[in-house]
């Protein structure tokens, strides 16, 4: 029990560098007046330094993050995570330390022993997943064409690569859109790229089919869902709403989080979930996310549409739509050698008993 305690505790720590919990009671968080002053004046060295204001803005003009048409790296190849902090320092979180310290307790591995479901954790990409953005994101580098006098190429291959290819190898590549870009016009044509694209964001509507219902089912089965995305989290926030999804999302995984790979933001979700990596099911539609996922040790289904069912073998489950998911599929992924087959566990080399030598008196 003394374990529990402090493994618990532990973990109360970690997670408070990654929220922040509006229930704490005022008199908890009162700081000294010697630290609230210290706490302002690092605020203002940062705000003086870099130019940037509380609001994401720089000197007075909104600045919109670029990481949208960005290829992000995938990540946590070695099982390496990323660093956060904490009041006592800095700590380093990577997969094998997550599965160890979100361990369930003792009252919780009861609670899921009589209710399984409730032990796992869904992940839900923005791009293509939650909704569909490929046709927003052509539509932006249309109108950035249109603007600029250009033509987008017709063929197949080019425009998969402006959808999923960072903006910077497009624009620098002559041969995907046939643009003679000068060097010093590229940063301006990504920045008007992203910008088009958060101004025709409200045309977004609707979620993917069979979305609604599959997350009002995982919400009856009391399972967690976190969403992970390259957008600010005020737009990201005002997206759902506008699609009427917010309501099931317990975490959200923006831009402000500063995850710099696709396993790092899978990662900070499962600690924001309370859930360890090994129990998280990702649902992705890239083959990239799906590695990451595996490479976090993290169950992945693959929505085909983006990309074909052949492309996407590596899932552990392929799907056409959410309308042929049900809660069993989840029990499933984790059936075949129990809920722990996912964790790393060391080799196990048998040892081969010794060739017996024959001699003279074993023949005869």
């Amino acid at each position: 029990m003394d374990t529990n305690f402090r493994t618990s505790s532990s973990l109360l720590q970690l997670r408070s560098s990654f929220c922040f919990s509006p229930s704490l009671s005022s008199s908890k968080l009162r700081l000294s007046k010697s630290k609230r002053l210290n706490f302002v004046q690092h605020r203002l060295v940062i705000k003086n330094s870099s130019g940037f204001d509380e609001d994401c803005s720089f000197d007075g003009f909104s600045v919109k993050p670029n990481k949208l048409f960005m290829q992000e790296a995938i990540g946590a190849e070695y099982g390496e995570g990323f660093e956060t902090f904490r009041l006592d320092g800095p700590l380093k979180v990577d997969v094998d330390f997550l599965n160890d310290r979100l361990q369930e307790g003792f009252l919780k591995r009861i609670r899921y022993a009589m209710k399984p479901d409730e032990a796992y954790g869904l992940i839900f990409s923005w791009d293509d997943v939650v909704a569909n953005t490929r046709a927003l994101k052509l539509n932006a580098w249309k109108q950035l064409a249109l603007e600029e006098g250009k033509e987008i190429p017709p063929e197949a291959d080019a425009q998969k690569l402006m959808l999923y290819a960072s903006a910077d190898h497009v624009l620098h590549k002559v041969r995907i859109l046939r643009w003679e870009t000068i060097e010093s016009e590229v940063d301006r044509l990504k920045s008007r790229l992203s910008q088009i694209y958060y101004d025709n964001l409200p045309k977004l509507r609707k979620p993917m089919e069979g979305l609604e219902e599959w997350l009002d089912a995982v919400s009856t089965a009391h399972i967690p869902c976190a969403v992970v995305s390259s957008l600010d989290r005020r737009n990201m926030v005002d997206a759902l709403e506008r699609i009427g999804l917010k309501k099931y999302f317990q975490a959200i995984i923006s831009e402000e989080d500063g995850m710099e790979s696709i396993a790092h933001r899978f990662l900070s979700a499962a600690v924001k979930l309370d859930r360890k990596p090994s129990k998280c099911v990702v649902f992705e539609d890239d083959p990239r996310g799906i590695t990451a996922a595996h490479n976090c040790t993290m169950m992945a289904v693959a929505l085909i549409g983006s990309h074909p069912a052949y492309d996407l073998g590596q899932a552990d489950l392929a799907v056409g739509s959410f309308n042929e998911l049900s809660v069993i599929n989840l029990r499933r992924l984790f059936a075949n050698k129990g809920s722990t087959f996912m964790d790393r566990q060391k080799q196990i080399i048998e040892k081969t008993p010794p060739k017996r030598k024959l001699t003279v008196d074993t023949i005869f």
